[in-house]
C-alpha cells in the first residue's frame, strides 16, 4: 500500500509534466538543496548504487532533476516475463543489468541500461535548454530508475548555493539559484533535504539557512550530514544527532560520501557503502547508533517521511485536483468550441452577441447587474455622481458678482438711463449684468456632457473586456468603432439641447418669478443695511470716522445740485480735479470712465442691483441643476440604451462580413489548447488518486 502511493504521486507528476513547468497541484515530493560541492549528487547516486550523474567543477547540476526511484523486484516471473523480452532486444555489457534501467519523459520508450549514458543525456539535454555556459534553466528533466536495489522515492535535485559567479556565469547566478530553489521548497507539501558538509560549521550552512526561511519550525526538513570521515581527529557531529545544535524534527543522518581520488580511481559505489557501513560500527562516537546512520538509513527514513507525508496529504491533493479541474472547465467553456463553417451558426453567434452587450449595458446604466462592485461605483451610479456632485459642485461654486465691480455696475447704469437721468433703478442694467452671468453657465454644462460621454466610453470599455471579445477581437474591435461612432452622433445633438436650455434662460429673464426678490423687497433691505451703517458709524465716530465723512459729503437731500453746485455726475468724476477755474464749456473727453466714489444714491442702487442678480441667479441655478442632466439622459443615456442594438445590428449584422468579425485571436486558440490540455492532466491525475 505503501510503495503504490509513492507510484501514485509518480503518476501525478508524469501527468502534470505533459503541460509544462507549472504544476497546478502541489504534489508531495523530496527536495534536495545544499550549497556548491557538498555531496548533493553523492548523496543521490549512494541511493541509486550507480554512478548517473554529471561531475566536474562548478555548477554541474544547472537544471531541477525530477528523479523517481522505483523498487522493482528481480522475481523470476518478471523477469522471464518483460526482462527477458529486453534481454533478446539489448546487448547488455559490463555491469549493465536487465533488472536495471532508467528512462526519461522526454524520450518515451527508450530505456538507458547504461548509466553512463544517462548521464550523457542529462549532459545533452541541460545543454539544450541552457547552452554550453554555466547559466541554469527551471525546466525540469524527468528521470525514472527501476530497479530490484532502490526504495519507492521522489527527489527533486536543485543546482547547489553559490556566493560568487564564476568564468561565464551570470552575474545575477546566486539569485537565480535562490529564486529557483524557494519556488520548489516554498511548496508546503515539499519535505527538504538539506545537505550540509560536517567539517563545516552547521551556523553557516546555506542549505539549513534556506529551509529555515520556508520551515522556521523544522517540521519538514531533513539534515543530511556528509564529509563525516573529513572531520578533524576527537570532532564529531553526536551533538547535532541529538538535536543540541540546530533541531530539526525529522532528525539529521550522517552519511560517508567516495571522495575525489575513490571517483577518478572507478570505485564502485557497492564498495563505498561496505565501507560506509564499516565507518560507522567501528567508529567509538557511531557505534552505538550505527543502525541510524548511512546511506541505507537515510533511503529508508526518506522512504517511510515521504509514504507518511503522502497518505496525509492525499486528501488535499484529490480536493486541489477536484478544484482545478472545475476552473479549468469553466474556462473552457468561456472559450468556446472552433468555429465550424455554417454561416447560420455564425449569424446566430453575432446576434447573441449583440444582444447580450446591449442587455448588459442597459442593466450597467439601471444599476440591475449581476456583476454590482461593493469597493468602487461604477457604470449608472457614476453617471449620478457626475450630475449631483460635480456637475451641481461646480454650478453651484459659480458667483454672479466675482466678475461684476461696483465701478462696471455703476457705467451700466448710467448707460442704460440713456439720455435721461433714471428716476428708479433702471430694469435694463440688472437684465444686461444677468444675462452675461448666465451665459457663464453654458460652459460647465457642456462640460457635464463630456463627463456623461466618457462614463458612457468607460462602460464600452469594461463590456468589451468580456471573454468573448477576447475571444474575437476583430468583432471587438469592429464593435469599439460602431458604439464609439453612435455616441458622438448623439452629442451634437445633446450639445445643442444643453446651448438651447441655457439660451433660453438668457432669452427670457422672468421677474415675475415667486422666488425672486422683487424691487422693493431689495430696495428695503439696502435702505434698512444703509441706515444701520450710519448709526454705527455715530455710535463709534473715530472708528468710523472717514464713513461718515463721506455719507454727509454724498448727502441726498438735493439730487441734481449739491451745496458746491456740481452737476448730477458730479461724484462719477469725483477723482477728475479741475486745473483752473473757468466758466467756459470744455468738450467731454473721449472716453468717459468712472473714478470717483460712489454716491450714497449710487450705492443705493449698486447694492440693489446686486441683491436682485444674487437672487435670480439662484433661480437659474436651480433650475439648471434640475434641466441639464434631463436634458443629457433624454438625447445621450436613454437614447443610446434605446437604440443602440439597431444600430449594431444594422452594422455588423451582415453576412458578408461574418467570416472576418468571428476571426479567433492566436492567444485564445492556444489558450484552449493549453486548457484541453491541463484538463487531460486532471483528469488523469484524478482517476490515479481515486483509484488509491
Amino acid at each position: 500500500m505503501d510503495a503504490t502511493l509513492i507510484k501514485t504521486v509518480n503518476k501525478l507528476q508524469d501527468a502534470f509534466a505533459t503541460v509544462g513547468v507549472q504544476n497546478p497541484v502541489d504534489l508531495p515530493q523530496i527536495t534536495v538543496i545544499g550549497s556548491q560541492s557538498s555531496g548533493k549528487s553523492s548523496v543521490l547516486e549512494n541511493i541509486v548504487g550507480r554512478d548517473f550523474l554529471p561531475r566536474g567543477t562548478g555548477i554541474v547540476t544547472r537544471r531541477p532533476l525530477v528523479l523517481q526511484l522505483i523498487h522493482r523486484p528481480a522475481a523470476g516471473a518478471e523477469v522471464n516475463g518483460k526482462a527477458e523480452d529486453d534481454k533478446e532486444e539489448h546487448d547488455f555489457k559490463g555491469d549493465e543489468n536487465a533488472n536495471e534501467w532508467g528512462e526519461f519523459l522526454h524520450l518515451p520508450g527508450q530505456k538507458f541500461y547504461d548509466f553512463h549514458k544517462i548521464r550523457e543525456e542529462i549532459a545533452k539535454d541541460t545543454e539544450l535548454k541552457t547552452g554550453k555556459n554555466a547559466g541554469i534553466s527551471p525546466q525540469p528533466i524527468n528521470l525514472r530508475i527501476f530497479s530490484p536495489n532502490v526504495l519507492t522515492l521522489t527527489l527533486v535535485d536543485l543546482p547547489g548555493l553559490t556566493k560568487v559567479p564564476v568564468g561565464d556565469q551570470p552575474k545575477n547566478i546566486e539569485t537565480q539559484i535562490r529564486e529557483m530553489i524557494l519556488k520548489y521548497i516554498n511548496k508546503p507539501n515539499s519535505i527538504i533535504l538539506a545537505v550540509t558538509a560536517a567539517n563545516t560549521d552547521l551556523a553557516n550552512s546555506d542549505g539549513l539557512k534556506m529551509a529555515r526561511e520556508v520551515d522556521p519550525e523544522g517540521s519538514r526538513t531533513i539534515g543530511v550530514l556528509t564529509k563525516i570521515d573529513l572531520m578533524d581527529q576527537g570532532t564529531d557531529v553526536v551533538d547535532i544527532l541529538a538535536g543540541r545544535i540546530i533541531p530539526l524534527r525529522l532528525g539529521y543522518v550522517p552519511v560517508v560520501n567516495r571522495g575525489q581520488r575513490d571517483i577518478e580511481s572507478k570505485k564502485s559505489i557497492k564498495i563505498a557503502l561496505e565501507a560506509e557501513k564499516d565507518f560507522f560500527e567501528n567508529h567509538p562516537s557511531y557505534r552505538s547508533k550505527a543502525q541510524y546512520c548511512g546511506t541505507a538509513y537515510l533511503a529508508r527514513r526518506l522512504n517511510m517521511v515521504l509514504m507518511y507525508h503522502i497518505r496525509s496529504t492525499l486528501p488535499e491533493i484529490k480536493a486541489k485536483i477536484q478544484a482545478a479541474l472545475a476552473k479549468y472547465q469553466l474556462e473552457l467553456g468561456q472559450l468556446g468550441d472552433p468555429l465550424g463553417d455554417s454561416s447560420a451558426h455564425q449569424a446566430n453567434l453575432v446576434l447573441s452577441i449583440i444582444t447580450e452587450f446591449c442587455t448588459e449595458f442597459r442593466t450597467t446604466i439601471d444599476g440591475n447587474s449581476n456583476e454590482l462592485s461593493s469597493f468602487e461605483l461604477s457604470g449608472g451610479a457614476r453617471i449620478s455622481f457626475v450630475f449631483h456632485e460635480l456637475y451641481a459642485g461646480g454650478v453651484k461654486s459659480i458667483d454672479p458678482l466675482d466678475q461684476v465691480k461696483d465701478v462696471d455696475i455703476r457705467t451700466i447704469l448710467y448707460n442704460s438711463s440713456g439720455s435721461s437721468p433714471a428716476l428708479f433703478v433702471a430694469t435694463t442694467a440688472f437684465e444686461v449684468i444677468i444675462k452675461q452671468q448666465i451665459k457663464r453657465l453654458e460652459e460647465p454644462s457642456l462640460r457635464c456632457v463630456t463627463m456623461v460621454y466618457d462614463e458612457l466610453v468607460r462602460i464600452l470599455g469594461q463590456l468589451l473586456n468580456k471573454q468573448f471579445f477576447k475571444r474575437f477581437p476583430t468583432l471587438r474591435e469592429k464593435f469599439y468603432h460602431v458604439v464609439i461612432a453612435f455616441f458622438k452622433k448623439a452629442l451634437n445633438p445633446t450639445n445643442k439641447l444643453v446651448t438651447d436650455l441655457v439660451s433660453m434662460e438668457a432669452c427670457y429673464i422672468n421677474t415675475g418669478h415667486p422666488d425672486f426678490l422683487n424691487g422693493h423687497k431689495a430696495i428695503a433691505l439696502v435702505t434698512e443695511r444703509l441706515t444701520n451703517k450710519q448709526a454705527q458709524a455715530a455710535a463709534d465716530p473715530k472708528a468710523s470716522k472717514n464713513q461718515l465723512a463721506a455719507l454727509q459729503t454724498n448727502n441726498l437731500s438735493t439730487p441734481n445740485v449739491d451745496a458746491d453746485g456740481n452737476s448730477f455726475f458730479g461724484s462719477f468724476f469725483a477723482g477728475a480735479k479741475k486745473s483752473k477755474k473757468s466758466n467756459m464749456m470744455e468738450t467731454p473727453p473721449p472716453v468717459l470712465k468712472a473714478t470717483g466714489n460712489l454716491s450714497e444714491r449710487e450705492m443705493m442702487e449698486t447694492e440693489v442691483i446686486k441683491l436682485l442678480i444674487q437672487s435670480y441667479y439662484n433661480i437659474v441655478k436651480r433650475t439648471m441643476i434640475d434641466m441639464i442632466p434631463k436634458a443629457i439622459m433624454l438625447n445621450l443615456v436613454a437614447h443610446s440604451k434605446e437604440e443602440l442594438q439597431r444600430e449594431l445590428l444594422t452594422e455588423l449584422y451582415k453576412t458578408d462580413v461574418l467570416d472576418e468579425l468571428l476571426q479567433e485571436s492566436d492567444y485564445t486558440q492556444q489558450r484552449r489548447k493549453e486548457c484541453k490540455k491541463m484538463i487531460e492532466a486532471l483528469q488523469r491525475a484524478d482517476e490515479i488518486v481515486a483509484a488509491v
